[in-house]
């Protein structure tokens, strides 16, 4: 883990209740188009509190539920005391080879060693199994949803499919879906959203207090008060399957390849019998 992912995710373990309350969930309708139909067995990588892992657990599929911070998992833990999970970077995953169907990964892909990642999920993954990867971004089209990030911070709403997996020869073709849906805030939830960001979390006491004060201010001028207001957002979904060829899959140990086959092979006993 670099230096500037180690201090954000020590960050967002000062955060983690804030994280839980500011950040929305995922559309069905996404969650099922990186999955699929039928019940899989998942492994959700940088799964942090469990925003995805609740929508995959509720359409039935069995998941592992990794993240680098022990504290984001406790809170996951708290909310679904069944799901399995593991304290780990998505670069040395503690799975054993070809054993799940879908790696997932919401919100995170963008701060592992990609290379390194892709490999790892493409050992773990099951000859037909196949990687999705998640977005949310606010719809920042709408005027006053532009305004909420520019005192909370911008974000890239031209959310596209990483160049790595476009380049990775462990996967074929990409699918892409876009979902939009919306989520109920109110002044609190805004500040937990705020204090839920990388940018924010870093900041010293006095800045994180004048930032909130902004923010709800922005909520006194366009709130609707005890009701609250929808923040429209926008779930951008992308999936590859594994390739099955063998020289494309990650080097398993004990396996053995075309130079280490026995050498006892004959003519005779590569013929095959039709009969």
């Amino acid at each position: 883990m670099d230096d500037d992912l180690l201090r954000f995710s020590r960050s967002f373990d000062n955060v983690a209740g804030a994280y839980d309350r500011g950040r929305p969930t995922y559309p069905t309708a996404a969650v099922e188009f990186m999955v699929g139909p039928d019940q899989k067995t998942v492994l959700e990588v940088g799964a942090g509190t469990g925003k995805l892992t609740e929508q995959l657990v509720a359409l039935g599929h069995d998941v592992h539920a990794t993240d680098p911070s022990s504290v984001l998992l406790g809170v996951l833990t708290d909310r679904l005391p069944g799901v399995r999970t593991s304290v780990a970077r998505a670069e040395e995953l503690p799975l054993l080879d070809g054993s799940v169907d879908v790696v997932a990964c919401a919100q995170a892909f963008h701060w592992f060693d990609q290379e390194a990642a892709l490999a790892e999920f493409a050992r773990v993954l099951r000859p037909g199994g196949h990687l999705a990867l998640a977005w949310n971004t606010r719809d920042e089209k709408v005027p006053w949803v532009r305004k909420l990030g520019a005192i909370i911070g911008t974000q890239d709403s031209d959310i596209r499919v990483p160049d790595s997996l476009v380049r990775s020869e462990k996967y074929g073709f990409v699918e892409e879906s876009s979902h939009r849906f919306w989520q109920v805030v109110n002044s609190e939830s805004l500040c937990d959203m705020a204090l839920s960001r990388s940018n924010v979390a870093v900041l010293d006491d006095p800045a994180k207090e004048e930032l909130l004060a902004e923010v709800r201010r922005f909520y006194d001028d366009y709130g609707r008060g005890a009701d609250g207001m929808q923040l429209p957002w926008i779930t951008r979904c992308f999936k590859a399957s594994v390739i099955e060829n063998a020289w494309s899959l990650p080097r398993r140990e004990g396996a053995e390849t075309a130079e280490s086959a026995p050498a006892e092979a004959t003519d005779e006993s590569l013929l095959i019998d039709f009969r």
